[in-house]
């Protein structure tokens, strides 16, 4: 699964989303982590209500599951989740290794049901319909 970091320093969660110099892409399972790539933006990013620095941030992490961010707009959560990304905001700047080492850790146990779900990104859909076959006496 892949997951983006907005970051300023590229080493903490440490930005708003929309205000974020980088994205930062990491590719997660639970035998590991492996750095994809970052995502540079330009200056000008502080300017609110102004919804086209979104555009290439979304399409930039377009095939990421989850992204991590210090803060986030409410219009720009509600085109994260319109884009199936779930946007987790952290309430300190945690080192982007931390929390990648923390996730890890989430996805070789149990994952709770929104990771699950998130986990799912980009697979076809299947349904078993065998267990809701009719039993005949």
């Amino acid at each position: 699964m892949k997951v983006a970091f907005a970051t300023q320093d590229q080493q903490r969660v440490d930005a708003h989303f929309g205000w974020a110099q980088h994205l930062a892409v990491y590719d997660v399972t639970p035998e590991g982590y492996a750095f994809v790539e970052d995502f540079a933006f330009g200056e000008g990013l502080e300017e609110d209500g102004n919804e086209d620095k979104l555009t290439p941030k979304l399409a930039a992490i377009a095939d990421c599951a989850i992204v991590y961010v210090a803060a986030i707009g409410g219009s720009a959560a509600a085109r994260v989740v319109a884009s199936r990304i779930h946007p987790v905001k952290l309430t300190q700047p945690d080192p982007i290794l931390d929390v990648l080492d923390k996730l890890q850790n989430v996805l070789r146990g149990t994952p709770p049901p929104w990771l699950r779900k998130a986990l799912l990104k980009g697979q076809e859909r299947r349904y078993d319909f065998e267990d809701d076959a009719e039993v005949k006496p």
